[in-house]
């Protein structure tokens, strides 16, 4: 069934969604090298294999902590609790399975995260995690 709202399943609509930072520094070989920024987002979207939508944004404005990737819960999820999640300096395929393996079991505020992604946890301003929101 497609929401034609949205364009995507009705799953997806309703599941956590994943934003992953393309901006100035996140993506970029010359701040990050020896990681394959172009193949990060498909490796991601396999993993999860259609358990969240994973878009591309400009500049998070958390630059030290490239690369970004930012877990919103889904709307169960939120209503658990759930609040979104930064994860940073995610520039290997073992955390993206990680993060994968905790958003097909429900992300923020359904399945508590595997014990290694507190790691990448990272605190943003409310400025910044606002421009997410928005």
């Amino acid at each position: 069934m497609i929401n034609k709202r949205s364009r995507r399943p009705a799953a997806q609509a309703a599941s956590c969604r994943v934003t992953v930072c393309r901006g100035c520094c996140c993506g970029d070989a010359g701040k990050i090298p020896g990681v394959d920024h172009a193949g990060q987002i498909p490796r991601l979207r396999a993993a999860l294999d259609g358990a969240a939508p994973v878009r591309a944004s400009e500049c998070l404005d958390v630059c030290d902590q490239a690369n970004v990737v930012v877990v919103q819960p889904s709307p169960e999820g939120r209503a658990a609790g759930g609040r979104p999640v930064w994860l940073g300096l995610v520039n290997d395929d073992d955390a993206l399975a990680d993060i994968a393996a905790w958003i097909r079991a429900g992300g923020p505020g359904i399945a508590e995260p595997p014990g290694i992604l507190d790691l990448y946890a990272i605190k943003v301003s409310r400025r910044v995690s606002a421009s997410l929101e928005g």
